[in-house]
């Protein structure tokens, strides 16, 4: 198993936090497979402000580029990333349309 952190910033407008919380809670079910079928056991993501924070358990299979090729592959993933692109912005110092950000390890006890 390995573990990864990311991040990424909403908009910062409650509004649009909202909604993007509300389609958190009711994932599509296309979303959740295609999650499980990259390699990833477990995705959770918490938030403050409008600062978000991902942490990733995958088995040891699991690569960011295969999950982006299949990604790429998959009409639904295509969808959510569009709906999901109209509440995100990229991090200062990103690309446009960069968006999660892996974080490095800094400190563990």
């Amino acid at each position: 198993m390995k573990r990864y952190c990311l991040v990424l910033d909403l908009k910062n407008d409650s509004q649009l936090i909202q909604e993007y919380e509300a389609h958190h809670k009711k994932v599509w079910p296309e979303i959740l497979k295609s999650i499980k079928d990259s390699g990833i056991t477990s995705m959770e993501i918490y938030r403050w402000e409008n600062r978000l924070f991902m942490i990733m358990e995958t088995d040891d299979g699991f690569s960011f580029e295969a999950k982006s090729k299949a990604d790429l592959a998959n009409p639904k993933v295509q969808e959510w990333e569009k709906l999901m692109s109209h509440y995100q912005q990229t991090l200062p110092g990103r690309e446009s349309g960069e968006k999660w950000q892996v974080m490095s390890q800094i400190f563990k006890s």
